[in-house]
């Protein structure tokens, strides 16, 4: 019989996967209880800090999302290229110590291999059961390699996604596994794969908002279709997706609820965020780079420009802020926040603009504005109208940017236009005096898998993606 690894050691199994420390690490832990029923292995897929989190920070960076303070860009050198566009900077040098997206990653990666690979025979269960959970763990799976597939290889497009490599597929949770480092397009079969394959054994929702039901498999292939471009897929999902919960946080609502803390210009309060473990339009939960409660992410003062007049959503959530010689939008809603969970907001932006690519234009502005309702304030609120696809994607793209923000969304869709060559974005701001742009063909938008992993690739290789 196979030996598996206690909770602490299965941590450093994934993230030591590409070390040499194979021997250590199997080792059988003393004092340790080795899982056997199914409650076992199901509690692994509740760990949250291991599981469900998902660091997107350099991401946020990239796109400015995210504020990043002076003592950051003085002792992060790759977050300060990232944020600043600086192609001077040899980022894959850097990314030995200073990124841990990837390891992050795959440790969630391996616990879910874990349970796929040993639910089946787990004990004190029924067939359901154990389909079940191996189910929920196939879904967790496939978001983590999302994120992966969309920071450190090129996103998918048709004519190339069979020869461009994406990164390393890893099935196993045993030490020393071989893998493959596979291409692009392998690694979208596999998520569509994993996710068909577990929706027929799913709840509609999960048993709690850290399983991910068949609410939060539709929209995540709704989010892959979309990806790939294939938007008459996206829109079937996302409708199937919204069929199960299609509820919507009232950000006026909360406005009012919350107006006195809101509008206090020198106040120090915050408000408890919507957004949640029991937020309205979570389908399943996962975090940001933390596992604990804490304020949402600081802001640009540049970025807050890019939400529309009367956008309630904003003013709910950010202030502006000096500290010394800094001044940003310092975020003012605290508590677990669903960065990146599937949710319900998601699914109609993704209906939208799947409707206006087929020039349903009237549609596509009837959903968007469906959201618009609940984050613009109400006495500021007019419908939008499109007298075009791409004035429709332009207002629709600003929503989700908004509205997903500090998620992978912006980012992977952004990547999906620059590749598309048609609704793109060029940044722009003002640093020290000089104009800086980052066009939507640089590099900097594949980020360099850490060295770590490329020295030290355990049994299989790993070749490097991009430059610097």
């Amino acid at each position: 019989m196979k030996t598996y690894i206690s909770t602490i050691m299965t941590v450093l199994a994934a993230v030591l996967l590409f070390t040499s420390c194979n021997d250590y690490l199997n080792e059988k832990p003393k004092g340790k209880k080795i899982p056997a029923t199914l409650a076992d292995y199901e509690a692994f897929l509740r760990d949250e800090y291991d599981v469900h989190r998902m660091d997107v920070g350099q991401s946020a960076y990239l796109l400015n999302d995210l504020y990043l303070t002076n003592s950051y860009a003085s002792y992060y050198p790759m977050y300060a290229a990232n944020y600043n566009w600086d192609t001077s900077v040899d980022r894959v040098y850097y990314n030995n110590s200073d990124e841990i997206t990837y390891y992050v990653a795959y440790s969630g990666i391996n616990y879910c291999n874990l349970v796929i690979e040993n639910a089946p025979t787990a004990t004190e269960a029924t067939d359901a059961e154990r389909n079940e959970v191996v189910a929920y763990a196939k879904v967790l799976r496939t978001m983590h390699y999302f994120l992966l597939a969309n920071y450190y290889a090129d996103t998918y497009q048709s004519s190339s996604a069979a020869e461009t490599l994406s990164v390393p597929l890893i099935t196993s949770s045993e030490v020393g596994a071989s893998y493959t480092q596979v291409t692009v397009k392998q690694i979208y079969n596999f998520m569509i794969n994993d996710l068909k394959e577990a929706i027929p054994y799913l709840p509609d929702m999960g048993t709690t908002v850290l399983h991910p039901g068949k609410g939060a498999a539709y929209a995540m292939l709704a989010r892959i279709y979309l990806q790939m471009m294939d938007y008459t897929d996206a829109l079937e999902y996302a409708n199937k997706a919204l069929a199960i919960n299609d509820k919507l946080i009232d950000w006026n609502e909360f406005y009012k609820a919350n107006k006195s803390v809101i509008d206090s210009e020198n106040s120090a309060q915050t408000s408890q965020t919507p957004l949640g473990f029991n937020c309205v339009e979570s389908y399943n939960f996962n975090y940001g780079s933390s596992s604990s409660g804490a304020r949402i992410n600081n802001m640009p003062q540049w970025r807050a420009k890019m939400f529309e007049d009367g956008d309630i959503y904003f003013k709910c959530n950010w202030k502006l802020y000096t500290v010394g010689s800094e001044t940003y939008y310092r975020g003012i809603t605290t508590g677990t926040i669903n960065y990146n969970g599937m949710r319900t907001v998601e699914q109609y932006l993704i209906k939208a603009e799947c409707l206006a690519r087929d020039n349903q234009l009237t549609e596509a502005m009837n959903v968007l504005n469906t959201v618009r309702k609940h984050t613009v304030s109400t006495d500021k609120y007019e419908s939008l109208t499109a007298s075009s696809v791409a004035e429709a994607i332009e207002y629709i793209r600003r929503e989700k940017d908004n509205l997903l923000i500090y998620s992978i969304v912006p980012f992977a869709d952004a990547r999906r236009y620059n590749a598309e060559g048609i609704y793109t974005h060029t940044l722009s701001k003002e640093k020290d005096g000089k104009t800086v742009t980052l066009s939507p063909s640089s590099y900097m938008w594949t980020f360099p898998f850490p060295q770590g992993a490329i020295e030290n690739a355990g049994n299989g290789s790993i070749t490097q993606n991009v430059e610097k």
